[in-house]
């Protein structure tokens, strides 16, 4: 009998989103069972660090490895993985474009302990205690992984072979990438080229989206708590910053659907290098401060920084999950 190929899924610096996206592809996951052995995934199976580390190079057919680079131990088993697996994916935008982890690069590693451990009103510290990577107790000495300075994407540590987007993936896309591997499996056709955006699209969300859209003039912004918006028009022409425009399809507007902004979790379209560069590129081209004739350029400049301080955060609208894999990638020192 013919061994199954392996499959196997880790968890890194992410939410465990990715692992219910995975199980929510419902009955199919039995397909999954039926074609792979599914052997590692820390959140669902006992399978130890020590038993990958036991398997020659190359065993793992597919590592679907989810979650961003912020620890020892994540490097660790980014490599460990990419030792063992023919195909490492990067699965989900945490591990893609580094996602809400990500924004931490906006603080040093000092201010993230004093918010977590310090300066935090549900914290009782008063020894002002942080994590130590060493720790000796009577029983010998405790070792927890060391915390990086900033937050890395997978691509940004190892050779990454393909992109899943989504936060999480959406499940028929998941399945849509099993079953193309399936596919090639069966015929021995070629596998996509190397760095492909699996799972997604190649346009943007406006384009799959079915709202109402017209000439975009917006003369300010609003939050989605603050009024209903009409749910044939679109949303960017509501005032509301919505980042399909600058967005990867492939998720079937599904924010747009509930009267939700995209908020940009399967990043930038084909083509696009920076998210938030194309958003902001994008807003200034339809922002409207009215006639200019007559204006003097302090006022305009007034009036347009009136528009812009109706958003309330750039970092965490425009590079929500795009900030350590952006051009900028957020690190302070």
């Amino acid at each position: 009998m013919t061994a199954k190929p392996k499959l196997s899924m880790y968890w890194a610096a992410s939410c465990g989103g990715c692992e219910i996206a995975l199980v929510n592809i419902n009955e199919k996951i039995l397909d999954v069972d039926a074609a792979f052995d599914f052997m590692f995934c820390p959140c669902l199976l006992d399978t130890k660090y020590k038993d990958i580390e036991a398997l020659p190079d190359g065993d793992i057919l597919i590592t679907l490895f989810n979650g961003a680079i912020r620890t020892t131990e994540n490097e660790h088993m980014a490599k460990l993985l990419r030792k063992k697996s023919k195909l490492l994916i990067a699965f989900g935008s945490c591990a893609s474009e580094g996602c809400i982890p990500g924004l931490a690069n906006l603080s040093t590693k000092k201010d993230v302990f004093k918010t977590c451990y310090l300066d935090n009103p549900s914290i009782d510290n008063p020894s002002g205690i942080t994590p130590q990577t060493e720790t000796n107790v009577p029983e010998g000495k405790i070792t927890i992984p060391a915390f990086y300075d900033s937050v890395k994407t997978l691509a940004q540590t190892v050779d990454v072979d393909y992109f899943i987007p989504g936060c999480p993936p959406e499940p028929h896309q998941i399945w849509a990438v099993v079953e193309t591997v399936l596919n090639i499996l069966k015929s021995g056709a070629p596998l996509p080229p190397k760095g492909t955006v699996l799972g997604g699209g190649k346009s943007s969300v406006c384009e799959e989206c079915e709202r109402k859209k017209e000439d975009k003039k917006i003369t300010g912004f609003r939050r989605t708590y603050e009024f209903i918006p009409n749910r044939e028009q679109c949303l960017l022409e509501q005032g509301v910053v919505c980042m399909g425009i600058a967005t990867r399809d492939g998720c079937g507007a599904l924010c747009p659907k509930v009267n939700m902004p995209c908020t940009g979790c399967y990043g930038p379209p084909e083509g696009v290098l920076d998210q938030g560069a194309k958003m902001v590129a994008a807003l200034g081209s339809i922002i409207d401060i009215g006639d200019l004739k007559g204006m003097k350029e302090d006022d305009i400049d007034k009036k347009i920084d009136e528009i812009i301080s109706t958003i309330p955060d750039f970092a965490g609208t425009f590079y929500k999950y795009s900030l350590p894999g952006s051009i900028m990638k957020g690190r302070v020192s």
